[in-house]
């Protein structure tokens, strides 16, 4: 299992990206899918979920009115779109996979929103 993320960047308060995790070494279509991310000295928190199909989602109420998620499984790739960005949203941002049993993480991505 790989996932690899991308589209991090260095933004200003109110700006918007949109993050990349292309993932292999699975079935992905048949796998949820979620987004975390992780703040200097902060534990990691939970960010969005998407299922295998893609038909439901949810996230986390700090952002569930600005980021979306969601995927494309024809690129075996999941996607947060993040808007009105703020300077709490610095963090870096990972993908996770749960299969077999196991818990699978991309390397992360970094974003920074500052003026």
């Amino acid at each position: 299992v790989q996932l690899v993320e991308s589209g991090g960047g260095l933004v200003q308060p109110g700006g918007s990206l949109r993050l990349s995790c292309v993932a292999s070494g699975f079935t992905f279509s048949s796998y949820g899918m979620s987004w975390y991310r992780q703040a200097p000295g902060k534990e990691r928190e939970w960010v969005a979920v998407i299922s295998g199909a893609g038909d439901s989602t949810n996230a986390a109420d700090s952002v569930k009115s600005r980021f979306n998620i969601s995927r494309d499984n024809t690129e075996n790739t999941v996607y947060l779109q993040m808007n009105d960005l703020k300077p709490e949203d610095t963090a870096v941002y990972y993908c996770k996979v749960e299969w077999r049993g196991n818990v699978y993480w991309g390397q992360g991505t970094q974003v920074t929103v500052s003026s």
